[in-house]
């Protein structure tokens, strides 16, 4: 590798070391209080947002596995966030809610995530933001055709 080259991985790990990876410890710090991690509070969010939602939904939407999803789902359930309904046309298929303590986590988070982000914004600027979010999602997308 030239020294160029290495020194811009050297930039590169120094910027993950001192910053990118407290990012998600930043995300996910408004749920905390609830004991959710940031996934199991998208899984709550989606659940709370839509109508006649399976584990299955979920896990397609993410394209994750059943299992990761039944892990996160299984935490929801046990802290009280979350309750199965079976349909009634198949009592295989079971739909997740969110309980009464489901709703009120899931809304003072948001509402948590909603000022954390807006204070992103304020700082960067909306055009900031936009350019910040287009080159996550340019690299997201190179890196997957990649594997």
């Amino acid at each position: 590798m030239a020294e160029r080259e290495e020194s811009l991985l050297d930039a590169f790990i120094d910027v993950y070391m001192s910053s990118l990876k407290y990012l998600d410890e930043f995300v996910s710090e408004p749920a905390k209080e609830f004991h959710l991690s940031f996934e199991q509070y998208l899984i709550l969010r989606d659940i709370t947002q839509n109508k006649d939602v399976t584990l299955m939904d979920i896990a397609s939407k993410r394209q994750v596995t059943r299992s990761a999803i039944s892990r996160q789902i299984k935490v929801l359930l046990k802290q009280g966030y979350l309750r199965q309904q079976p349909d009634e046309n198949d009592r295989r298929r079971l739909y997740l809610l969110a309980t009464p303590a489901g709703s009120k986590a899931e809304r003072v988070i948001r509402q948590r995530i909603n000022s954390r982000f807006q204070g992103w914004v304020d700082v960067y600027g909306d055009d900031r933001a936009h350019e910040i979010l287009n080159f996550i999602r340019e690299f997201s997308q190179i890196t997957r055709m990649k594997k």
